[in-house]
């Protein structure tokens, strides 16, 4: 009997696990509603944010934070997306709502675990919330840092240099990590110097299709001094 009730508790809790995965699997089809907003072209999905922010979290060289506990921390901090949604500022849902909304899709997610790891899951989805770790306030910045790279990337894909300028104007003055702050230094970089090179690409064409106007007129004049 006792075999029997560890077969039938083993068995229910597989089934929760894989509950559980389903659902967290829902966050590679919900698209970031920032970028669903500025229109654009195949936006990426919470879970392409999360796994950035993981291995930016894996890479960090900061020997004062804990890189596992980091890299935990990004890749819970918006698992309650796969429930909510992604709820971007301009939605006008306060904090507070918000808050409860993901709290509550987090209850419902973990419940789904083990005691142990639904303990721990749900601590450090609430640790991040609150921002009360170095580890959670360096991911926080992981979230900013992810999120303004991948609009650098939108605007070269797109090739239009700063049209997504608001999302890194959003971010001024909330990086403090010396290792953030020089990723951040080395990404405005690059992004003025293809500004420079988009720029100087649409000056070559402008100019170019100024002697391609003229060079048609003149053989059009041509032609017609010709046939008279």
């Amino acid at each position: 009997q006792a075999n029997m009730a560890a077969t039938v508790d083993t068995s229910a809790g597989m089934k929760n696990m894989l509950r559980f995965m389903k659902l967290i699997g829902q966050l590679k089809r919900v698209p970031r509603t920032g970028w669903v907003y500025r229109k654009v072209k195949n936006p990426e999905s919470v879970s392409d944010h999360m796994y950035r922010m993981a291995m930016m979290s894996l890479t960090i060289t900061d020997p004062s934070v804990n890189k596992d506990r980091c890299i935990k921390l990004a890749l819970v901090h918006d698992m309650a997306e796969c429930i909510v949604g992604d709820i971007a500022p301009s939605d006008n849902v306060s904090k507070e709502e918000k808050h409860r909304r993901e709290k509550e899709a987090m209850e419902h997610l973990t419940r789904l675990l083990p005691e142990g790891l639904k303990q721990e899951i749900y601590a450090l989805w609430e640790e991040y919330e609150h921002q009360s770790s170095p580890e959670a306030r360096l991911v926080k910045q992981f979230d900013l840092l992810e999120m303004i790279l991948q609009a650098h990337e939108y605007e070269e894909l797109e090739g239009t240099p700063g049209r997504l300028q608001e999302f890194f104007d959003s971010t001024k003055g909330r990086f403090q990590h010396r290792d953030v702050l020089q990723l951040v230094d080395c990404l405005n970089e690059q992004r003025g110097i293809s500004a420079t090179a988009a720029g100087f690409f649409r000056l070559t064409l402008m100019v170019a299709r100024h002697f391609l106007l003229r060079f048609n007129k003149n053989t059009k004049d041509g032609s017609r001094k010709q046939s008279r």
